[in-house]
């Protein structure tokens, strides 16, 4: 079953944890050759042997003592830890919800969400993780952790982002990514979710980025998007104010006048994040709010493979 069509059958609820358990849950049973099957050196637990299996992890000891075959499962070492930034920023709580929209129809609330997956699957994997939030302020910060009391904690505050409503804020993304840096002392991976709207000089920013990468961090940015208006810039020809959710600029256009050269500049400046990030040794994924969390998750368990 498609990620998507699991989000739809529980899109009356609101628990962030049953959703993201949900996702997981369906990721997981439509993985049906998992390449990252194999790579497990922890003992879990045990399954009945059926026949025709490898016998390699038989445990012959309990087979001498209950007389029949059970294999041994494995689960991935729990040595990993991750950070997980969320910019909380105005522009993210675009688009504006209306009602029988789903919170996670706007680029925070599609950030919140994949978190909490991230997160259920972290658990999964006996993995510790942390969280930072930033907008014109350092909002929220927990160091990376494994325990259950840690994990309902950070759901919590996941929760109050979507509780809170949107007031206008604007980013400073460099002066909390460098922030955030320094507070990340031991080895991890780390997760960002961002629509990279940052005013300002754009090395200053890369910069920031190459800085999460000190101390040999594996940095993920997940550059989150609405595809449909930011990208393609698809709206009418009818006249329209189109206003800044950070600055408060604005500016009355048709937009058939600008759709071209809009578009080609978008492309231009995803492709100069992509190829930045790519000399700078960070994974940049572009997501859409429209999308599933598929990407996400195989993103995540790809670096965590090559996270030696």
């Amino acid at each position: 079953m498609k990620i998507e069509s699991q989000i739809e059958k529980i899109s009356s609820f609101q628990h962030l944890e049953l959703l993201a358990n949900q996702v997981v849950e369906g990721f997981i049973s439509g993985m049906h050759k998992s390449p990252f099957h194999g790579f497990s050196a922890e003992f879990a637990e045990h399954k009945v042997y059926n026949v025709g299996e490898s016998t390699r992890h038989i445990d012959w000891k309990l087979y001498a003592k209950t007389d029949r075959l059970y294999s041994k499962r494995f689960e991935e070492e729990t040595n990993l830890r991750c950070h997980i930034i969320i910019d909380n920023s105005s522009s993210m709580h675009y688009p504006k919800l209306v009602d029988g929209q789903n919170f996670y129809e706007s680029k925070l609330g599609f950030s919140v969400l994949a978190s909490a997956v991230l997160m259920n699957l972290l658990k999964k994997q006996r993995d510790a993780v942390g969280l930072s939030v930033f907008s014109d302020s350092y909002e929220y910060y927990a160091p990376e952790k494994g325990s259950d009391r840690h994990h309902r904690m950070i759901l919590n505050a996941l929760e109050n982002l979507l509780a809170k409503p949107a007031i206008k804020k604007s980013t400073d993304t460099v002066t909390f990514l460098h922030q955030i840096a320094e507070k990340m002392h031991r080895r991890s991976m780390i997760v960002l979710f961002t629509d990279m709207f940052q005013h300002g000089d754009e090395e200053v920013l890369f910069n920031a980025l190459q800085h999460l990468k000190h101390n040999k961090h594996k940095v993920v940015l997940f550059h989150v998007v609405d595809a449909k208006t930011e990208l393609n810039f698809d709206f009418d020809n009818a006249p329209r104010k189109f206003i800044d959710v950070e600055t408060g600029q604005e500016v009355a256009i048709y937009a058939d006048n600008v759709k071209v050269e809009y578009e080609k500049q978008m492309q231009l400046y995803f492709k100069k994040l992509a190829l930045t990030c790519a000399q700078n040794r960070i994974k940049y994924v572009p997501v859409n709010v429209g999308d599933d969390f598929e990407k996400i998750l195989i993103t995540y368990l790809a670096e965590k493979q090559n996270f030696g």
